[in-house]
């Protein structure tokens, strides 16, 4: 091991992720808090505030005690994570009440009143985001305005979730730029809060955390029951698929990132301020200042092959899925799915929208349908980076992360209908390895991400399109095809 050490903290929806890299991106150890979010209500999920600090000291910890590094010896650390989950704090520092995490929808009808009073089309330039949802941080405060109004007159700041763990590192009430585009009162094209916006929720812009771009010190740690030294260096992060995309060494022209987990997610990065103006695809801050990336999902991909695993195979373990997949030729014998179980979101957003299987026949057994639904999450990230392409993107290479990307076979199969390389990384923590990396730079040890990257990130695989790729490009036209002739008949529109 060098002398040099980092650490990269992951702030998800269930549980929190540390851990600590070498400054040749080697993982040294890592630690898991998980927490089990409190839905007392539909549309109500919170969590107690000092959980997400008290995981985060508890990942930490095991982190530190794995990897044998001394932590004096660590020489920056940077927070990433889940945006939009919002805590209120009072005057003392504290937490009002539990924070309002992420999934929470109780503020659909302030999301209406502030579409109403802004209009669709100024907010999505504002911000960049397609739609106005109940989810967005402003919606939320907006909310607790009205419904909790005493608490409201006591909040002395509104942070996100990785802002209050800066704030209980550092003392520092500060926040990277990268997590604030979703926040609906941040304005992608000026760099600061919009006061118009602000002014309609009834906050001042000193009651929100100072703006910081990626990869800035934004504040030195101080003397708290964690584990890292006072002193140490806290470098500003964006949220995590833009972490994780810089994780998966996507710092040079070309390349982009694709996760495929539960959700299909993909991160393409824009050296200046890009909108697709037809509202598919929403707009990020990059992991550089002043960068910007696209950001297309879909709610199902690897979740669907899960659901089929678990309730119609009898408990085939995912290998015996490959291999009975692998024996299956390309197209599946004419079998397509539709992949959309969860509703659509890009390219075509559409929340009724349901899956499909076209072309079942008797012969269709379950390496088949493991196949197509594979296929069919391949066709999805297809569609995507062909509306990419459409607004500018140059890609010559697909780096893949998630669970998916342990799969030979699934790798493949979006090789040939992508007709591209698939890369895959040997660290299997990504988003933490950016943040990482984002420390590396802060602290000095890098001049740029480019050049960490190219020193912490490395290749483990590379899959290249072979000779099924021709005859995946037609089945992709007939699922484009299918695709385009079912999606308006969702939602009983037959």
């Amino acid at each position: 091991m060098s002398g040099n050490y980092y650490l990269g903290l992951d702030i998800g929806t269930t549980g929190i992720k540390a851990a600590v890299f070498d400054d040749s991106g080697t993982p040294c150890g890592s630690g898991l808090s998980e927490y089990t979010l409190e839905t007392p209500e539909p549309d109500i999920v919170e969590l107690d505030a000092e959980q997400y600090w008290a995981s985060s000291r508890e990942a930490v910890k095991t982190a530190v005690e794995s990897s044998g590094v001394a932590p004096e010896k660590i020489r920056a650390m940077s927070v990433t994570g889940q945006a939009e989950t919002l805590i209120m704090t009072g005057a003392d520092h504290k937490p009002l009440r539990k924070a309002i995490v992420w999934l929470d929808n109780r503020a659909g009808r302030e999301a209406k009143i502030i579409e109403r009073e802004f209009t669709s089309g100024s907010l999505f330039h504002l911000s960049g985001q397609t739609e106005m949802l109940p989810c967005w941080p402003a919606a939320k405060i907006l909310w607790f305005r009205e419904n909790e109004p005493e608490l409201f007159a006591k909040t002395e700041k509104f942070l996100m979730v990785e802002d209050y763990i800066v704030h209980k590192l550092t003392g520092r009430c500060a926040t990277c730029r990268g997590l604030m585009p979703s926040s609906l009162y941040y304005d992608i094209r000026t760099k600061r809060y919009d006061t118009e916006m602000l002014d309609f929720l009834g906050i001042r812009e000193e009651q929100l955390p100072e703006l910081r771009d990626s990869g800035e010190i934004i504040g030195r740690c101080i003397e708290n029951d964690s584990m890292i030294p006072a002193g140490t260096p806290v470098a500003a992060a964006p949220i995590d698929h833009v972490c994780g995309n810089l994780g998966s060494g996507c710092a040079g022209k070309g390349m982009i990132s694709e996760t495929t987990g539960c959700t299909l997610a993909l991160c393409a990065a824009f050296p200046s301020l890009v909108y697709d103006e037809e509202r598919r695809l929403s707009t990020y801050l990059g992991f550089a200042p002043d960068t910007f990336v696209l950001l297309p999902w879909a709610p199902t991909a690897g979740m669907l092959l899960k659901h089929f695993r678990d309730e119609f195979t009898g408990g085939m373990s995912y290998k015996e899925f490959d291999e009975a997949a692998a024996m299956v030729r390309a197209g599946s014998e004419g079998l397509i799915l539709l992949p959309h179980c969860a509703g659509a979101v890009s390219p075509v957003c559409n929340s009724e929208a349901r899956g499909v299987a076209y072309g079942i026949t008797l012969a269709h057994k379950r390496g088949h349908w493991a196949r197509a639904i594979m296929e069919s999450v391949a066709y999805l990230l297809r569609d995507n980076i062909e509306v990419l392409r459409s607004l500018g993107a140059e890609i010559t290479e697909i780096r893949s992360l998630g669970g998916a990307s342990r799969s030979r076979l699934w790798l493949q199969i979006k090789a040939n209908v992508l007709n591209l390389p698939v890369t895959v990384t040997e660290c299997g923590e990504a988003t933490s390895l950016g943040a990482a990396i984002l420390g590396a730079v802060a602290c000095g040890d890098f001049a740029d991400t480019a050049a960490a990257a190219a020193r912490m990130v490395r290749i483990s695989a590379r899959i290249e399109p072979d000779g099924d790729s021709a005859a995946y490009q037609e089945y992709f036209r007939q699922y484009q095809k299918l695709n385009s002739l079912l999606m308006p008949t969702f939602g009983g529109r037959l």
